[in-house]
């Protein structure tokens, strides 16, 4: 792929920047399940075909407000667009442009220092898993096409995940997960069951920002029913929590994205003993054929 410029558009908020030529080594992962296929984005149209759909789904279906310039091109984005890789789900029968059918947006160590941090720090203070030893990797901005819900395609971004975390060494993820509305007290039986059940360790907690500090303690443990509390959360959070996920002290209300906001951590051990006898079976069999990411910085 030939190296294109940076910076297509980049003002009020709105940032679109092709890929880099540099290529990153093949992952013992399968790049295709049926008509879908899971890859890093290749050029500015995939990265703007991500951030339309991002639109559709943030903006459009669960009322996040855009700055003028998102709406005009009515596209999701802003500057960490710039240096993270961004994951896709590819529905191969829909063409180009309307193929892109699910993505998320993972951001490591070096490409988080070209823009002086990770966009979890404009919430929550992350020292702890700054400090932590290893790579480590922000996920943010998931999302699925409602209509392919129902099929394997968040399935196929955690593949792609776990891929990632093998090829890169990640040993910790973490980013900011959301729960619907901005009124944490009509959240306080979820907010309470990740504050009781699934406080992070000190070594692992990042807090909130005292400025943009909520308090996940809203009502005493005795008080929660866990099954219904866990079934009030959704289901993205409830799937970091089956890897072993732990939340930071305090939540934190975004007004422009209509959500409540949670830090997840992650560490990757659970990961990659959930998926790495799958890989080790696509390498070796002849018919699989490892996905070759062409990696952004």
């Amino acid at each position: 792929m030939s190296a294109a410029a940076p910076a297509a558009l980049a003002r009020d908020g709105l940032v679109a920047i092709a890929p880099t030529a540099e290529k990153a080594g093949p992952l013992t992962a399968p790049a295709r399940s049926g008509r879908f296929e899971v890859r890093l984005a290749e050029s500015a149209a995939d990265i703007e075909a991500a951030q339309a759909l991002r639109y559709r789904i943030f903006y459009e279906k669960m009322g996040a407000r855009p700055l003028p310039e998102m709406a005009r091109h009515r596209r999701d984005a802003d500057r960490f667009d710039a240096v993270c890789d961004h994951l896709l789900v590819c529905d191969r029968s829909r063409g180009a442009k309307d193929g892109i059918v699910g993505t998320y947006r993972l951001i490591r160590r070096k490409m988080a220092r070209r823009l002086g941090g990770f966009y979890s720090e404009s919430e929550y203070d992350i020292a702890p898993l700054l400090a932590y030893p290893g790579e480590i990797l922000e996920l943010g901005r998931s999302c699925v096409d409602p209509a392919y819900r129902p099929r394997p395609v968040l399935q196929l971004l955690w593949s792609g995940i776990a891929a990632y975390v093998f090829r890169y060494g990640i040993t910790l993820m973490f980013g900011c997960a959301s729960l619907p509305g901005t009124d944490p007290d009509r959240l306080a039986v979820p907010l309470a069951y990740l504050h009781h059940h699934r406080l992070a360790p000190p070594e692992l907690r990042p807090r909130a920002l005292a400025e943009r500090y909520v308090s996940m303690d809203r009502c005493p443990t005795q008080a929660l029913d866990p099954v219904q509390a866990l079934a009030a959360l959704p289901p993205l959070i409830k799937g970091y929590l089956r890897l072993g996920g732990f939340v930071g002290d305090g939540a934190v209300i975004d007004e422009q994205f209509n959500t409540t906001d949670v830090c997840i951590v992650v560490r990757t051990d659970l990961v990659t003993q959930k998926y790495s006898r799958h890989y080790m079976r696509q390498s070796q069999d002849h018919m699989g054929r490892p996905i070759r990411w062409a990696h952004r910085r």
